[in-house]
């Protein structure tokens, strides 16, 4: 299948036309045969892509003490308990940093407070904080962040998953859809059986489709 996946890279790349921005690839999958009406069927995963996302994903970190220290070194934003409650009464500020973060993590005992004031705001966007040790390092939860995307059906059998950029080698994208279509293949019940079509794309430019078998 890896052979697959580079022709159909390679000819969704040639096939854009240049932009003057730096254009996403991303992956339209296909399901068939799941009953996504119902919850445990649907998928959720988040994933790490060898490769990385060839753009820049920014993490914010809630945190106060040694934890917030060394986020400095590696967050994007570093959020402080006291500015939790100011968030909930300013909503706009607080659905702008929503929308402007990929990714949120937080000291576990922040975790019920955060949930309170705004998980109607993370939560509905898939953005609920990582928890992680109070006074802990956050760096190495947010470096694997920076290299991870969501792959979220909900109920819909079509679903898209970023795969990487357009400037990004065609070998390295491939990568990337490999760990891809092996998340979903453990976490399908009938594997790759359950994949009806998976296409490869610029983001504007025509889809190709992958080859499975």
């Amino acid at each position: 299948m890896q052979d697959n996946i580079v022709k159909a890279v390679q000819e969704a790349i040639s096939n854009a036309k240049d932009r003057k921005f730096k254009e996403s690839l991303d992956l339209a999958i296909n399901l068939k045969d799941v009953d996504l009406s119902i919850p445990k069927n649907r998928i959720n995963e988040e994933v790490i892509l060898p490769k990385g996302r060839g753009k820049e994903i920014k993490v914010a970190l809630f945190a106060s003490g040694e934890a917030a220290l060394k986020g400095k070194e590696c967050a994007d934003l570093v959020i402080p308990p006291e500015e939790i409650d100011k968030l909930a009464e300013n909503k706009r500020n607080a659905r702008k940093i929503a929308n402007q973060y990929d990714f949120f993590i937080a000291e576990a005992p922040l975790m019920a407070r955060i949930g309170k004031v705004l998980g109607v705001i993370l939560g509905p966007r898939g953005k609920m904080p990582k928890p992680i040790p109070p006074g802990g390092d956050p760096c190495p939860v947010v470096n694997n962040l920076k290299k991870t995307v969501r792959m979220r059906s909900k109920d819909k059998r079509t679903f898209h998953v970023p795969v990487g950029t357009k400037d990004m080698a065609p070998e390295d994208i491939a990568a990337n859809i490999e760990e891809i279509v092996k998340r979903l293949e453990h976490k399908l019940e009938r594997g790759l059986q359950n994949i009806d079509s998976m296409y490869v794309k610029t983001t504007m430019g025509p889809a190709v489709r992958i080859k499975l078998r």
